[in-house]
């Protein structure tokens, strides 16, 4: 964490207390969990902007097929798109760094 902090003095269950109190820096813990939230509802603000709303139901819809990919792909087709997408991405990479040095 950098630039300005507040210090707060939080009240958390004894689950939660253990957890943190394993992590080197539970303020930055905290940090991230909290922005990954804040991320997930701007997604959800922006998608409810746009018409679509995110359901528990149509969560664990989506969840149910991410499973059933899961146990039909096998772990090589996996490698494979991921190499491809590393591919890609680094041929993106080589394109606008040859654009930015014309």
């Amino acid at each position: 964490m950098t630039g300005a902090v507040r210090k707060l003095s939080i009240s958390v269950p004894p689950d939660v207390a253990e957890r943190l109190e394993r992590e080197p820096n539970a303020s930055a813990f905290l940090v991230h969990a909290a922005r990954s939230l804040m991320r997930r509802e701007a997604l959800d603000a922006e998608l409810a902007h746009h018409g679509v709303t995110v359901t528990e139901e149509g969560i664990a819809r989506a969840r149910a097929a991410r499973a059933a990919v899961d146990v039909a792909w096998p772990a090589e087709r996996y490698q494979a798109i991921r190499e491809r997408a590393r591919q890609a991405a680094a041929d993106g990479e080589d394109r606008a760094s040859r654009v930015t040095a014309a």
